[in-house]
């Protein structure tokens, strides 16, 4: 009887983590360096990024940019005092959602842990890559928080369909006095929106090093 022969083992090659941006960066997930980060390739994804998977009024939809703009803007409405660095943080809160999307809060908790160590490293090369803190401070990520949740009521309440009572209970009440009128922005609007403001807290914040 001939002996058998051994099966020949295959390679398997392994999987890519990388995207390639269009300023021809290539970042890589499970190891993002702050060095493959460039704030037009982070403003080009986040204003073709949806606000709730793109269940929202209107002829476009509400975009992580224009979101961003907006919870910036009321952290400083929260905090009239806060510096330019915590503002640029505050722009950049959502950050990460350029390479891996807007993940609505069900299914982000469905992920798990795997999901938010993975933006946890992205968002803590993005922090690197313009001079931030790598993680944000607790009082400062709760100021973050709270705006966030501001800004998903009205959000909510005025473009996803749902009832005041039930943004109640899901993000809390705004504050009393505080009003926004949201308008979804095309994304050639909301990618510029984003970066003129990125412009404005970048030299803020060059000048106060410098000072």
């Amino acid at each position: 009887m001939a002996p058998m022969s051994t099966p020949v083992k295959r390679s398997v090659k392994p999987p890519r983590v990388w995207q390639r941006m269009l300023s021809g960066r290539r970042l890589d997930l499970a190891h993002p360096s702050p060095v493959d980060v460039e704030i037009e390739d982070i403003a080009h994804g986040l204003a073709r990024v949806a606000r709730w998977n793109g269940q929202t009024k209107g002829g476009h939809a509400f975009s992580v940019a224009e979101h961003s703009v907006i919870v910036e803007s009321i952290c400083r409405e929260l905090n009239p005092g806060l510096n330019p660095r915590d503002c640029l943080t505050a722009l950049l809160h959502d950050s990460p959602e350029y390479v891996i999307g807007d993940m609505i809060s069900p299914f982000k908790a469905l992920l798990g842990e795997s999901y938010k160590s993975i933006e946890a490293r992205l968002q803590e090369a993005i922090h690197i890559r313009f001079e931030l803190v790598p993680v944000t401070p607790q009082r400062l990520k709760k100021l973050i928080k709270r705006a966030d949740l501001i800004c998903a009521w009205f959000e909510a309440v005025q473009l996803a369909g749902f009832s005041e009572d039930e943004s109640n209970k899901l993000f809390g009440k705004p504050p009393e006095g505080m009003h926004l009128k949201l308008k979804p922005l095309a994304v050639p609007e909301a990618q510029e929106a984003f970066l003129a403001r990125y412009d404005q807290l970048h030299h803020d914040f060059e000048m106060s090093q410098r000072r």
